[in-house]
């Protein structure tokens, strides 16, 4: 039974939930995007039917669930869930609250983003290895050629360990990545003179830098996030709080159903309406107040007992050659870096090899050319 444990804790830890340092990505998504750069689903050419990439990734790939396919495949394409999305959905992929719609009514292809996560794979610039029968070959890592790692963070839970890291502004690390190439020996405070925090893609503010500096210099801190509200007065002289961006992984449905679980217990006291005016992918919620409720009063009892303030715990976990390490700012663009030295070097070795191989013919059809009448 230990022994069994102990496998099982292993491949959970190297081959399910957690992603490599060097594309940041887990093993399903690494699947999923390389079941659909085989299938041709680039961003020029036609959706199709995201029951058809599942079906791929499972019967060549990935002996699991076909639910867990789809959810991975989903959150690829959630423009709340990542900060640049690499799967280009089309249907209900669903919201903060709510599921997406079954595969059978769903498509995707990949964005033009994701191309850069395979670009040049077709030039040997990553090892291979058999899939589960051994009928064919699946990628090890993906070429990458952006930080994916940073830019789009990523969450899984383990055996013992997991991880929480949050996305990031794809601007500010590449500026990061190319000063660390000038210099190599950079520190992680060096290296937040562009890299001003986590950037989420639902917006809201970031509260005090000591949490961002406690996760930058050691892989784990706490970061405290705040939804963007404004007080408005009202055309009848009242007041209302207008919140437009809310925090990462939180939705208006929770916090509205929060406020008005609060107002009906009187822990909160000045609510009149709550309305949810969110459409069209912006966010907008309206919490109408009483005459003379204290609009400020009331703001800040809203973050201290509902989802308008929440906290992101950052434990920046991630597999360095199929080891689980904490890392800071520095050591995963390090990784990352190593890794992008290694792919140019393996595709400039693979052109040069191309190139020298055509030479030998060529310089076969010169030597022929002299001789051309007795070759006739």
């Amino acid at each position: 039974m230990e022994q069994s444990f102990l496998d099982y804790a292993m491949s959970v830890i190297v081959a399910r939930a957690l992603p490599a340092a060097r594309d940041g990505l887990k093993p399903v998504h690494r699947r999923i995007l390389w079941a659909m750069h085989e299938a041709g689903l680039r961003p020029d050419r036609n959706h199709k039917k995201c029951a058809t990439v599942v079906g791929d990734v499972l019967g060549k790939y990935h002996p699991h669930g076909d639910q867990s396919v789809y959810d991975a495949l989903v959150r690829m394409g959630q423009d709340f869930s990542l900060r640049h999305p690499l799967i280009d959905p089309h249907g209900n992929f669903g919201s903060p609250s709510d599921p997406p719609a079954a595969y059978r009514y769903t498509e995707s292809r990949l964005t033009s983003l994701a191309m850069h996560m395979l670009a040049d794979i077709d030039e040997d610039t990553v090892d291979f290895s058999a899939n589960f029968d051994g009928s064919t070959e699946e990628p090890v890592v993906l070429p990458g050629r952006f930080p994916n790692l940073l830019v789009n963070g990523s969450q899984g839970i383990a055996v013992g360990m997991a991880t929480n890291i949050p996305p990031h502004n794809l601007g500010e690390v590449i500026d990061a990545t190319i000063y660390m190439l000038d210099n190599p020996e950079a520190t992680p405070d060096d290296l937040m003179e562009f890299v001003k925090g986590p950037d989420f893609p639902t917006g809201a503010q970031i509260m005090g830098r000591a949490g961002i500096l406690s996760a930058v210099r050691t892989g784990r801190g706490s970061i405290k996030i705040r939804a963007r509200a404004e007080i408005e007065e009202t055309a009848k002289g009242g007041e209302r709080i207008v919140v437009s961006e809310i925090p990462y992984q939180t939705s208006v449905e929770q916090i509205e159903e929060k406020i008005a679980e609060l107002a009906n217990a009187r822990v909160i006291e000045g609510v009149r309406e709550i309305r949810n005016e969110r459409s069209r992918g912006v966010t907008r919620l309206v919490i109408e107040l009483k005459r003379d409720a204290p609009a400020n009063v009331l703001l800040n009892n809203l973050y201290k007992h509902t989802p308008l303030q929440t906290s992101f715990a950052v434990n920046f976990v991630a597999l360095v050659d199929g080891v689980p390490r904490t890392l800071n700012l520095a050591q995963a663009l390090t990784h990352y870096v190593s890794h992008q030295v290694e792919v140019i070097t393996r595709r400039s070795q693979y052109r040069l090899d191309k190139a020298l191989r055509r030479a030998h013919i060529v310089e076969g059809f010169l030597k022929a050319l002299d001789l051309i009448d007795e070759i006739i």
